[in-house]
């Protein structure tokens, strides 16, 4: 923080602030309006001071990390290549040391240990009007796995949400611990399940940035992220050994307890970064049995929401730091970005190769499907909901550009048969667009060749609408947003075939590739980011993908007119998250008054 402060990049707010959405919605306007980190010293009912927007844009990250992202990059250089280090010796003389600081390991004591205070006396920081309590919101969640308790390697270590407070825990003993499928922790809490033992788990709240980083980073199973965290720290990440789990040693705060394995309390809601609440579920609940602090502590955290938030910009460092490695782990597959605007699971894109047979030019999928599915069987890609890939022999696109690359697609897609689907499978634990807790579908969209579309930019003249749909508005080229004259129903897939009964092939509505029907289609036409925001995180492909006279052949299902995706909002569905607009003139107000944040709020 003394580092950002001399280079301009943390403003203090002195005025009492309430840690009840007031500090959150500060945070959430400062990051839109590209401001620095914040110190909050003065937080209503709390002595620790907190800050946020660390992470305020690429920038800052790339700042915080200026004596390490280098020699980051050039360690996955040789992970993708081993043959470059004799081939350039200088430009990786100093890997080896960086491979030397990736090692953790243990000590007797630290600054973490220095102090001591109970759970309620930590920053009681409520983000949404309906959450279910105060969360720690960016937790470092640290666990061992109980076959190999002291073995640091085989630790695990994320960015696990944990409720503070709130719902029926007991105050000062238990917290809510959540965490998502398809998680590193998992493996552990399924271990300590089958010894019948309570699983120790040491929760850490600040310290070097690195470890905040380190605790997203989507790495191999069985790689510790205490390795990544050294390596992007610039030191060996110090673990104090003691009868719980590690401690992280330079952390600010530690929460130490454990968890029985087969105990779950309700946890949340939570407003998520999909832009809508995670509603009440069980989860995992914590023992704590000591809070530890630095003398000087000060508590970090942020804001998820509707992206883009300040986790966007993890999102953004990760793939910096992961696309080079991208060919290597997945043949043949040149990247892959998630789309952050979409809630970032919901939405992946990949461009691909086309190498089966190259010598006939194949005009349809083929390769790409293989790749497809080598996507979706990896790591946390696998919780990818919408995949859109194609491939790109002459280099031309631009996979962050998510507009014009599903452009790309729809000019090639045919979609009598590039469409496949997952019907029955798990999504992103944080998405109810599903038919249940962890269950929904996924589609691959797949796509090669020239483009053999032309994508629509007016409305066709004459023209007039089918029965039941109102409002069109053109959002992008070959995309059309209309509005239902019905609300959506918990029988919306029945709703809808009956709204495109009636329309053939041969309608002048079909010279749009693809159609949404939502909500509000004004909202939709007013950005391409609020479409892309309504259209993959209320739908559920197999029963909200649609189509102008669809059939299915050989059991694989496709339509010769255009392709209709359901985006309205379903009685299923999660809310979405709105401020509460007494907080919101309050920070109005504090803009008034000429505060040093004054002119980003």
């Amino acid at each position: 923080m003394e580092d950002l402060r001399r280079a301009g990049r943390l403003v203090e707010i002195k005025a009492e602030i309430d840690p009840y959405l007031e500090a959150a919605e500060i945070q959430r306007r400062v990051y839109a309006n590209q401001g620095p980190a914040i110190l909050f010293s003065n937080l209503k009912g709390c002595r620790f001071p907190a800050v946020s927007n660390l992470f305020a844009s690429l920038e800052q990250a790339r700042y915080l990390f200026r004596d390490t992202l280098e020699s980051v990059r050039r360690l996955i250089e040789l992970k993708t290549d081993p043959s470059a280090a004799p081939k350039r010796p200088l430009r990786y003389a100093k890997t080896p040391w960086t491979a030397w600081r990736m090692l953790p390991g243990y000590c007797k004591g630290g600054a973490v240990s220095q102090s001591t205070c109970r759970l309620s006396e930590l920053p009681d920081i409520q983000c949404w009007p309906d959450d279910g309590g105060a969360f720690v919101t960016l937790p470092q969640v640290l666990s061992m796995n109980p076959h190999h308790p002291h073995q640091l390697m085989q630790s695990n270590l994320g960015m696990y949400r944990i409720q503070l407070n709130g719902n029926n825990y007991e105050k000062d003993n238990e917290i809510g611990l959540h965490y998502q499928i398809h998680r590193g922790m998992g493996v552990h809490h399924q271990a300590a399940m089958q010894r019948g033992e309570k699983l120790k788990v040491s929760i850490t709240v600040g310290g070097s940035p690195a470890m905040s980083l380190a605790a997203v980073m989507p790495l191999p199973e069985g790689l510790s992220e205490l390795t990544f965290g050294g390596a992007l720290s610039g030191r060996k990440i110090r673990m104090i050994k003691g009868v719980h789990a590690p401690i992280y040693s330079d952390a600010d705060f530690a929460i130490i307890g454990t968890i029985d394995p087969s105990e779950t309390k309700p946890e949340g809601p939570f407003g998520d970064h999909l832009g809508y609440y995670s509603l009440q579920h069980p989860f995992p609940v914590m023992k704590v049995e000591k809070v530890l602090h630095r003398r000087d502590a000060i508590w970090p955290f942020t804001v998820v929401g509707r992206p883009p938030q300040e986790d966007t910009t993890f999102g953004q460092l990760i793939h910096e730091i992961t696309d080079p490695i991208i060919p290597s782990v997945i043949p043949g597959v040149k990247g892959v970005h998630a789309v952050d605007v979409a809630g970032v699971h919901p939405l992946l894109l990949a461009i691909g190769s086309e190498r089966y047979m190259s010598y006939l030019r194949p005009n349809e999928p083929q390769e790409l499907l293989t790749q497809a599915n080598a996507i979706l069987g990896n790591g946390q890609l696998s919780l990818a909901k919408y995949l859109w890939i194609c491939d790109d022999p002459k280099d031309q696109l631009k996979i962050s550009d998510y507009q014009a690359f599903m452009m790309h697609v729809l000019e090639r897609a045919d979609w009598r048969r590039d469409l496949h689907f997952h019907t029955q499978t798990t999504i992103d634990t944080l998405d109810y667009s599903g038919a249940g807790f962890n269950r929904g579908s996924k589609v691959v969209i797949a796509a090669t060749g020239e483009a053999t579309q032309s994508l629509c930019t007016s409305m066709p003249s004459p023209f007039s609408l089918p029965e039941g749909l109102r409002e069109p508005r053109i959002v992008a080229p070959g995309i059309l947003a209309l509005e239902t004259t019905d609300k959506a129903t918990e029988n919306a897939p029945q709703q809808v075939e009956s709204l495109l009964r009636d329309i053939s092939a041969e309608h002048p509505i079909n010279q749009f590739r693809l159609i949404t029907l939502v909500d509000d289609s004004d909202f939709c036409a007013q950005s391409f980011a609020n479409w892309t925001w309504v259209t993959f995180t209320r739908s559920n492909p197999a029963t909200d993908i649609h189509g102008v006279a669809a059939n299915i052949a050989h059991k694989h299902w496709g339509c010769c007119g255009a392709l209709v995706i359901d985006a309205r909002i379903k009685p299923h569905h999660a809310p979405p998250l709105v401020e509460d607009p007494t907080v919101c003139a309050k920070v109005d107000a504090l803009a008034a008054k000429g505060n040093p944040i004054s002119r980003y709020l």
